[in-house]
């Protein structure tokens, strides 16, 4: 599935393409939607970025040991890690 934004939608938000999907990754790792790495992969970026840029904006990653656990798991399983 596409999705389409207006290159007057981006314009008028200020933000490129590659911002939004960014902005879209962290706001749906956020809400619990995706998962590290789905969001990491629709971010386009790399996991350490990515992690850094969550760090930055002082979001938390792994909220305990299982979710950690489950994340290397699932990294594992996609062939990320």
């Amino acid at each position: 599935m596409s999705v389409l934004i207006s290159d007057d939608i981006l314009q008028a938000a200020q933000i490129s393409e590659v911002e939004l999907k960014r902005e879209i990754a962290i706001l749906l790792f956020q809400q619990q939607k995706l998962g590290l790495s789905k969001a990491r992969e629709l971010a386009e970026m790399p996991l350490i970025e990515f992690q850094r840029e969550l760090a930055d904006r002082g979001i938390v990653v792994y909220d305990d040991e299982a979710g950690f656990q489950a994340e290397v798991e699932n990294l594992q399983a996609w062939g990320d890690l």
